[in-house]
């Protein structure tokens, strides 16, 4: 009993003389505070001699003052015209943040007051604090920064610069019904936490990018790219398992985006489970058959394992469903020049003159019949560098000269 009246009297000790002022975290705030010519080098110096003596709440909050009071000189200056210093601007923001955190931390250390009773060291603290954050949040300071890390390239610094921004009303300070009216989870929140996600994609942060697309992925911004971003992510964690799951997720819920089937189906044909991305493919179809895409990657595939006339089939499939899809248009074409390709590796080793002639025929004629195929998808998408890769070589193979020069100009001109 009689030790644990001795802790109890040191701890009040202790609480006593967190109350008293530390004559350098005076002068340092004389410095910072000196109207229209403050001196924020030597309020540094005064403010770091002094948490060198003694790591106070007090010493921390001011120090964080010494960044915000410069923040407000630089905005002032944007004000009057004389332009921001963006960067300045920005690690004093992240100065004073980084000190507050510090201070409400040491602030809320409890102590026993004259009555026995457990309370904060500094109870008025975090009130201060919470305020001054929330107008960091709403003035958007840290995004500003983070814009500005950007264009400079500095990818790692504008993600935790955006971290710090969508951080803020989850700090522990933040935490009251009235704070967290000022500062909604919206559409604006979103895109914030979306563009950290991408900034952590860029700086390779690879398990920071993975957890923030994860929260997002269920959402409605941007919401395509996020999955696909995501697997990505996976992918290079080597997560396959929650990769798959993605590509899954997402096909199920954008059915008309051909990207996460064509990636699944990928996955399963290189991992050697070519059989499983037919199935998975039959199963789609079943579930939505009139998705074009599904279709023309139904054809790929068919045509892969030899099938033409099945692949034939799946392409006129897709073109019904969509006659806007120049993949499939060129998927027709390539069932033909491939047949064709074939023939010619056959008619080589041919020794007969006469037969060999007639087995050139039959490939050229094969090969004409590639040719409208390709040209249709041409037209249905003039920027495609491989249909027009095709169709330079058909023309040159049937001497066709206006059409090659044609072709090989629009290449050029691309």
């Amino acid at each position: 009993m009689r030790k644990s009246l001795f802790l109890a009297a040191l701890v009040l000790i202790s609480a006593g003389c967190f109350a008293q002022k530390n004559p350098l975290v005076k002068k340092a705030k004389s410095y910072a505070m000196a109207g229209e010519k403050p001196d924020f080098s030597a309020a540094r110096a005064a403010i770091d001699e002094a948490l060198a003596q003694e790591q106070t709440a007090e010493a921390y909050y001011w120090a964080g003052m010494i960044g915000y009071q410069e923040l407000a000189q630089e905005n002032h200056n944007q004000m009057m015209g004389q332009g921001v210093n963006q960067a300045k601007a920005g690690e004093a923001v992240t100065e004073s943040y980084e000190y507050w955190l510090k201070a409400d931390e040491l602030a809320q250390v409890p102590v026993l007051n004259k009555k026995g009773v457990e309370v904060p060291t500094d109870p008025k603290m975090r009130g201060n604090i919470s305020k001054k954050m929330l107008e960091y949040y709403k003035n958007q300071e840290f995004v500003k920064y983070g814009i500005y890390l950007n264009e400079q390239k500095d990818y790692d610094g504008a993600y935790q610069a955006f971290v710090k921004h969508i951080s803020i009303p989850d700090l522990a300070m933040m935490q009251n019904e009235k704070l967290q009216k000022e500062m909604p989870r919206d559409t604006i929140y979103t895109q914030y936490k979306y563009y950290a996600a991408i900034f952590a994609v860029q700086a390779e942060r690879h398990g920071e990018a993975a957890a923030l697309l994860n929260e997002l992925k269920d959402g409605d911004f941007e919401a395509i790219s996020t999955n696909q971003f995501l697997y990505q992510e996976y992918m290079t964690l080597k997560d396959t398992v929650k990769a798959i799951e993605t590509l899954k997720a997402a096909i199920e819920r954008f059915p008309q985006e051909p990207w996460f089937l064509q990636n699944l189906i990928n996955f399963y044909i290189f991992s050697g489970q070519e059989q499983a991305a037919i199935d998975y493919l039959a199963q789609a179809i079943e579930r939505e058959p009139n998705v074009a895409q599904y279709h023309h990657i139904k054809g790929n595939l068919d045509e892969n394992q030899g099938h033409s006339e099945e692949a034939l089939k799946d392409f006129d499939r897709a073109l019904e469903l969509d006659p806007t899809l120049a993949d499939a248009m060129a998927g027709k074409g390539r069932v033909y020049y491939n047949k064709a390709v074939k023939l010619n590796e056959a008619a080589a080793s041919i020794s007969d003159n006469r037969e060999y002639k007639k087995a050139l025929d039959e490939m050229n004629a094969v090969f004409k019949e590639a040719l409208p195929y390709f040209e249709k998808a041409h037209e249905m998408d003039p920027t495609d560098r491989t249909y027009m890769q095709v169709l330079k070589g058909l023309y040159y193979r049937f001497n066709m000269e206006a059409e090659y020069n044609a072709i090989s100009e629009e290449m050029n001109n691309l």
